[in-house]
């Protein structure tokens, strides 16, 4: 039974976050047809669900989220309390990701304390062995969906879920008794595929192995002898992956539009501030689809750290830092876009006919010791004119803009410390296409008087326009050198060699 209630006066401070419906939710059928009865996903008294399924309610009109109420699924064999929610708890110390100064400036707040349970005032779940801050309940224009706490669901079980009146209301109806006196129930599938299974299928709309990115991830083993390969159909994944000791797996969209994994994260909303991380694996393969981080700032899209990683046809769309790199990434026919120091770059990383559009600098080059760094063949970079997001504000509605400048190195740190800079940064751009970098090409880089210029690598050979034509580069920073023929020919052919700049590794896309 679902009831929805008019009282005379409504004494509730909503949260509106507005969006699109999931093409998973289209596939679903989750399409209501009054207020009154809100379409329900799963759908009351459902078998077979995925664990890691979301709850999704389809209203006739948009629906909001109150400041109070609780969400509770429970255990239907014994009535035991397997999950809550409870919206009284806010998302985050900085939900919005940003605060407001008396200038009318924003700005990313220092970091949040880590999230966890150790830190109960604020919503909390963990992914991947990491704990997050998280939005438990999404609105899109008329869904609002219910993400439990991760794991807290399990096969071969049936749950009910109670939604608490004042959780969600449409207008000034109230909805309450969602699931009535019985409750709203389902059941989930009796097993996960078999433990050697080599391909696995996720699904926004249940009808895969998985309903998440983050689900098929949990499963697949840590090591195993072949590559798994996780398919993702077409759909929209609002949600945090974070894949974390994993090797030989392969992510493969459907299409590279049809997929969007997203969520909004930055270093204000979590300590670990992707949208999508790869930490501590290795021989793990992206490809054919797409990955947005929905906020402004310190905001990757993907960070990516091991040895032996790809990223193939992919379009990553992130802000500040907008990909942070480390150990050995091969990057090819891929776009990136972000808003300065759009590759955070401690990686050898090699960039084969790959896109990547920045508002600020695009890289800050920060190559360890021993290992090649950034280096770019046959691609493109393009500046984009505009203001930084966060610039913008009532006081200052024009912005400010920064140069589009291909790398810098400024001081990072006191004098004395070991990370005051990096002083065997590297990049290289072999046959590079630009557009509105900056005639000096590289900087702010620190003073040769304070800091050894004699190891770095800042090189470019045959840079060009859009259009093929040389750039003139007579103005560029002293810090940098021009590649000639015949005098660099090794040096063009060793850059230009995967191998060689990957440390051995020849990569071969799967």
């Amino acid at each position: 039974m679902i009831q929805i209630v008019r009282p005379s006066s409504l004494a509730l401070l909503f949260v509106v976050l507005a969006g699109l419906v999931t093409p998973g939710m289209a596939s679903a059928g989750v399409a209501a047809s009054d207020t009154r009865a809100p379409r329900l996903f799963p759908a009351d008294g459902a078998t077979g669900v995925n664990p890691d399924t979301r709850l999704t309610l389809a209203f006739a009109a948009p629906p909001t989220i109150g400041s109070a109420g609780r969400i509770t699924i429970h255990d239907a064999a014994d009535g035991s309390l397997v999950d809550t929610i409870d919206l009284a708890i806010p998302a985050s110390p900085n939900p919005t990701g940003r605060v407001i100064g008396a200038d009318g400036s924003t700005r990313a707040p220092v970091p949040p304390a880590p999230a966890g349970p150790d830190n109960p005032g604020f919503q909390h779940t963990n992914i991947g062995g990491a704990w997050f801050h998280f939005f438990p309940v999404r609105t899109r224009q008329n869904v609002a969906t219910i993400q439990p706490h991760h794991g807290a669901l399990k096969y071969g079980r049936s749950y009910v879920v109670r939604v608490e009146p004042g959780v969600l209301a449409v207008g000034d109806d109230v909805a309450t008794d969602i699931g009535g006196a019985d409750g709203w129930t389902f059941t989930t599938k009796a097993a996960p595929p078999a433990p050697d299974t080599e391909r696995v299928v996720v699904a926004a709309d249940g009808s895969g192995d998985f309903s998440t990115v983050q689900g098929a991830v949990d499963f697949a083993p840590a090591a195993p002898p072949r590559p798994v390969e996780i398919l993702i159909r077409n759909g929209d994944y609002e949600e945090i992956v974070y894949i974390n000791g994993k090797s030989n797996l392969t992510l493969r969209g459907e299409s590279r539009d049809g997929v969007v994994v997203h969520y909004p994260n930055n270093s204000a909303f979590n300590r670990i501030r992707p949208a999508f991380s790869v930490v501590n694996s290795n021989d793990i393969q992206l490809s054919t689809f797409t990955i947005r981080n929905d906020f402004i700032g310190q905001a990757e899209a993907l960070l990516m750290r091991g040895q032996r990683n790809i990223v193939d046809r992919m379009t990553l769309n992130g802000s500040g830092d907008a990909m942070t790199t480390g150990g050995t990434i091969y990057m090819v026919d891929s776009k990136l876009t972000g808003d300065g120091d759009t590759i955070l770059a401690y990686a050898a990383l090699f960039c084969l006919r790959c896109e990547i559009h920045s508002v600020g600098p695009f890289t800050w080059t920060r190559t360890p010791q021993g290992s090649h760094g950034n280096v770019f063949v046959d691609s493109t970079l393009i500046y984009t004119d505009k203001p930084l997001p966060w610039s913008i504000t009532a006081a200052n509605p024009a912005g400010t803009k920064t140069p589009g400048v291909l790398g810098r190195l400024p001081r990072n740190g006191p004098v004395g410390s070991p990370s005051r800079n990096f002083p065997y940064a590297e990049m290289v751009l072999i046959n590079t296409r630009t557009d509105g970098v900056p005639p000096q090409g590289w900087g702010a880089v620190e003073d040769q008087a304070t800091f050894d210029w004699s190891h770095l690598r800042l090189w470019e050979y045959n840079t060009m326009d859009l259009q093929g034509r040389p750039v003139d580069l007579s103005q560029r920073h002293p810090v940098m050198k021009i590649l000639t023929l015949p005098a660099d020919a090794q040096t063009i052919r060793d850059y230009s060699n995967p191998s060689f700049v990957l440390g051995g590794w020849t990569p071969v896309v799967r």
